[in-house]
């Protein structure tokens, strides 16, 4: 029997079923698939909005209290067009599927779930709670449970969606470490034969991902807080030192600042941790104006969406939870609606008569396109995707940093 043609279609289906085996921390997070741009074929720099739940203040006794509805919507910049480009000859589309696969698309497969990895945990610049020593490789369940008790005082949901990615140092340390503590015993079997740390009970699903973001610290030595009454999301700091640099991704507590539950509004007794979300200078004087997350809102400010027990003093002092200059591996357990993949169509090339495809998979929209090219006497092909990732609820998130 002859050999059947590989078509654009079936190329672009394998290779997405390829991909979802792929992905780690994007199998793990929310996909928001746009067709608005089914027909015009969407471009970079397109937007597409994320919807948050309101939230209710409620009230006590029969007399009605109708609370203002502010409904929050997250803008997904389609930010990255990748793509892997490639030749391959006519007479091989007569391949079976799975060789084509094996000598193309595995390949081109793996750059791209490792790109829209790596670009997705570099998210963990916008979370706040962090748990872990930097220096210290975590080695005990102890951490796992550090980071469920971050999440269950941001009230995340236990319904089975927490995760955690963490590198390989981590998940090797951890396999190790673990040895012998989980029951029934099958738990036991199944981690030392796939070599991921697969624990029971402690409510995370576990996986690894050498995608996971290093980072350094910025030069910034503790400061105080500049004024009271600062609430919102900037924050005028000041004796960061002269010229010193604030990081994205730095987190920080402030003296007397306590997070709150946002259900029951209750102090945790934990003083909230900020991440700075732009990279920030000190003037001369070490002044500097910070962007962060979470909001500072008070039960005057802002109660439907309240984070703290109260705004900060002024002169109370700023505490860094890392050193200055000093670079960590930051992993991420979070709830899957903590980090939201957004993707849309490109053009269709195949409407101007090309040889191409675009297709749907899971969230994700890929096209192939192959044209001969006569400057070089090749016949390219390249394989796209048009993505971008926003943190909707990064609050339902916490690093494990070493």
């Amino acid at each position: 029997m002859a050999n059947t043609l590989l078509t654009p279609v079936k190329i672009l289906d394998e290779s997405l079923m390829i991909l979802e085996n792929m992905l780690t921390f994007t199998a793990r997070s929310n996909r928001d698939y746009s067709d608005e741009f089914a027909i015009s074929g969407a471009k970079i720099g397109a937007t597409v909005n994320a919807r948050k739940p309101n939230r209710f203040v409620g009230t006590t006794g029969p007399a009605l209290n109708i609370e203002n509805v502010n409904e929050t919507s997250v803008p997904i910049t389609l930010t990255t067009q990748f793509h892997v480009d490639f030749t391959f000859s006519s007479q091989e589309l007569t391949l079976i599927v799975d060789e084509f696969a094996d000598r193309y698309l595995k390949p081109a497969m793996a750059t791209i779930a490792n790109k829209i990895d790596f670009d997705g945990l570099g998210l963990a610049t916008t979370v706040a709670n962090n748990v872990g020593t930097v220096g210290t490789v975590p080695n005990d369940i102890k951490v796992l449970l550090d980071a469920g008790v971050k999440l269950d005082n941001e009230a995340a949901p236990r319904d089975g969606r927490r995760t955690v990615v963490w590198d390989p140092a981590t998940n090797g340390s951890m396999v190790k470490s673990a040895a012998g503590l989980f029951n029934p015993s099958n738990k036991i079997g199944e981690q030392y034969e796939s070599g991921i740390f697969s624990p029971s009970g402690l409510g995370f699903d576990i996986g690894m991902d050498q995608n996971v973001n290093t980072f350094t610290t910025g030069t910034r030595t503790n400061g105080t807080v500049s004024g009271a009454g600062q609430t919102g999301s900037t924050l005028l700091v000041t004796g960061l030192g002269a010229a010193a640099t604030v990081k994205k991704g730095d987190t920080f507590t402030i003296a007397g600042v306590f997070g709150v539950n946002p259900q029951n509004r209750q102090s945790t007794g934990v003083l909230r941790q900020f991440t700075v979300l732009a990279d920030a200078t000190a003037d001369g004087s070490g002044n500097a104006t910070l962007t962060i997350f979470p909001a500072i809102n008070t039960a005057t400010s802002n109660q439907q969406y309240q984070t703290v027990t109260a705004g900060p003093a002024n002169a109370a002092a700023v505490t860094w939870d890392i050193a200055a200059s000093t670079q960590y591996t930051a992993s991420l357990a979070y709830h899957r609606d903590a980090f939201t993949l957004a993707t849309a169509d490109l053009e269709d090339v195949s409407k101007y008569g090309a040889w191409g495809a675009r297709r749907v998979h899971k969230g994700i929209s890929m096209r192939i396109a192959r044209q001969y090219a006569i400057g070089t006497d090749t016949v390219p092909c390249r394989i796209d995707v048009l993505y971008g990732w926003a943190p909707v609820y990064n609050e339902l998130a916490c690093r494990i940093v070493r």
